[in-house]
C-alpha cells in the first residue's frame, strides 16, 4: 500500500533504556482516516511505540511526523492526539460529565462549547444516561466508553489506544470491540491500536503491523497477513488454534519430510524455490479429513490423538510419523482418540519457510 500524504509517518525511529534496544530503526507509516493495529506478544515494543507517538516517551533517535508536521520534541498536548489507557483513569470524585469535561475547562474553552462536545460525544458512545453517575456506579464498558469519550470531546484527528479492553471479560470485549469499530466507521478519524489478542487485530484494523523485538515483521491488511505470512513468527502467531508446523527439505519442487515427499504443485513461491532445509506450514481448517481428503493432493493416514469439542467446531490432534497436527472439523464431526483417520490438503493452501532464516519461500 503506497501512500502518497500520511496521517502518521515514523522514520528510523530508535528507543533504548541504557543498553537494552527497545525499538530498532523503525519505519511506519499511517494513512489519514486508517485503522492500524500494532499486535505482538508482550515485551515486543508496541505500547513503547505507541506512547513515543504521544509523546509520554523522548525517543532516542528517529523522527514522527503527524498530519505532515514533525512533533519528535513537542509536548502531548500539542500533538493533536487523544489516548485511550488500559487503565481507565477517571477521576473518582467526578461524575461522568465532569470527567469529560475536565481537559475542556483547563484548556479555556466556553461553556457552552463544553457542553456541546461532552453531549456529542455522550450521543455516540451512547452514555448519556450514565452523565450524572460517578465511575464507581458503572461496569468496566461504561468505565471504558467513559474513557473513550474523555478522548473523544478533544475533537482531534488521530486517536490512540492502549490495550484499552484488556481488563474486561469476554463478553464485554467482543460488544465493545464491535461499538470502537462502528465509532472508527462514524467518525474517519486516524486511529491506532496497540493489543496482544488477535482476533481484535483481525476484526478491527484496516492493517495490522506485527511487531517483534522492537521491529515490524510484517505491515498488511488481515487477509494478507492470514493468507501470506511474511515469516514464520507471523504464521505461528496468527490462527487459533497455530499453524502446523511440518520439518523436512525442499529440493526440485518436492518437499521431503518423514510424513513422505510432497510435490509442491500450484504453491505460490515469494521467489527462486531454491533448495534446503525448510518447514512447510498448513493451517487447522485447510486440512480435510474423512472422505473429503480423498480429493487432496496430498493423503496422509493418521491416528486420532485428541479431541476438543468447540460446538461449532471441533478440534483433532492426529498423529503421523512421530509427527502432530491440528485438523479443524465440522462441530457435528464424531472421532474418537485412536480411530485411524486419513487426512489430506492442497500444497497451494500451504506455506514454506526457510528452517535458517525463516523467511517465506
Amino acid at each position: 500500500m503506497h501512500i502518497t500524504d500520511p496521517s502518521i509517518s515514523i522514520r528510523n525511529l530508535k528507543l533504548s533504556f541504557g543498553a537494552v534496544e527497545v525499538l530498532k530503526d523503525l519505519d511506519l507509516d499511517v494513512a489519514q482516516g486508517e485503522f492500524v493495529v500494532l499486535l505482538g506478544s508482550s515485551g515486543c515494543g508496541k505500547s513503547t511505540l505507541l506512547n513515543c507517538i504521544a509523546g509520554l516517551l523522548d525517543v532516542s533517535d528517529g523522527q514522527i511526523f503527524i498530519g505532515g508536521r514533525n512533533v519528535t520534541w513537542e509536548e502531548p498536548s500539542r500533538r493533536g492526539i487523544g489516548m485511550v489507557f488500559q487503565s481507565y483513569a477517571l477521576y473518582p470524585q467526578m461524575t461522568v460529565e465532569a470527567n469529560l469535561s475536565f481537559g475542556l475547562k483547563n484548556a479555556g474553552l466556553p461553556r457552552d462549547e463544553i457542553a456541546r462536545k461532552v453531549a456529542e460525544a455522550a450521543r455516540i458512545l451512547q452514555i448519556e444516561p450514565l452523565l450524572k453517575r460517578k465511575p464507581a456506579a458503572l461496569s468496566g464498558g461504561q468505565r471504558q466508553r467513559v474513557a473513550i469519550g474523555r478522548a473523544l470531546v478533544r475533537d482531534v484527528d488521530v486517536f490512540l489506544f492502549d490495550e484499552p479492553l484488556s481488563n474486561l471479560d469476554a463478553k464485554l470485549r467482543a460488544g465493545l470491540r464491535v461499538e470502537i469499530k462502528q465509532l472508527h466507521q462514524t467518525l474517519s478519524n486516524t486511529m491506532i491500536y496497540v493489543t496482544h489478542d488477535q482476533v481484535e487485530a483481525m476484526t478491527l484494523a484496516d492493517r495490522i503491523a506485527i511487531m517483534k523485538g522492537g521491529q515490524v515483521l510484517q505491515f498488511d491488511t488481515p487477509h494478507e497477513i492470514y493468507a501470506r505470512p511474511s515469516c514464520l513468527y507471523v504464521a505461528e502467531f496468527i490462527g487459533s488454534p497455530s499453524m502446523n508446523f511440518i520439518d523436512g527439505a525442499v529440493a526440485e519442487g518436492i518437499f521431503a519430510a518423514p510424513v513422505g515427499d510432497i510435490a509442491l504443485e500450484g504453491y505460490d513461491f515469494a521467489g527462486p524455490p531454491g533448495t534446503g532445509p525448510a518447514r512447510l506450514g498448513i493451517r487447522p481448517e485447510h486440512i480435510a479429513s474423512g472422505p473429503e481428503a480423498e480429493a487432496m493432493p496430498v493423503r496422509l493416514e493418521t491416528v486420532v490423538e485428541l479431541v476438543e469439542p468447540l460446538g461449532s467446531d471441533t478440534l483433532v490432534r492426529v498423529g503421523v510419523q512421530g509427527q502432530s497436527l491440528w485438523v479443524r472439523m465440522d462441530g457435528q464431526a464424531v472421532v474418537q482418540p485412536g480411530q485411524a483417520l486419513q487426512v489430506g490438503f492442497a500444497p497451494a493452501r500451504a506455506h514454506l519457510f526457510d528452517k535458517a532464516t525463516e523467511a517465506r519461500l
